[in-house]
């Protein structure tokens, strides 16, 4: 049945036969796998996210997706990230 409120449908147990079902948990694990790795060795998302969050939270803009927008193209961006990325190192150091 339809979950009207949110645009889901409800779950088919019987859509995957046990060996599909299987595969798609192993698939689920080595994707989480592979992106913790991704995440882990590319320390700029985490800047990136992190800093974006930290100014939503204190700027409060009305408009996420704009504020969004001009957050991400800002020119000074990747200077930025690139200098916290320096700041972060040193202090590993």
């Amino acid at each position: 049945m339809a979950d009207v409120a949110s645009g889901l449908e409800g779950l088919d147990l019987g859509a995957l036969s046990p060996e599909q079902q299987a595969q798609l948990m192993e698939f689920k694990i080595n994707t989480r796998i592979a992106n913790e790795k991704y995440l882990r060795s590319h320390k700029e998302v985490e800047l990136l996210l992190s800093g974006f969050l930290r100014e939503v939270m204190l700027r409060r803009p009305e408009n996420i997706p704009e504020f969004a927008a001009e957050h991400f193209t800002d020119p000074e961006l990747p200077m930025k990230t690139q200098k916290k990325l320096a700041e972060k190192a040193n202090q590993m150091n």
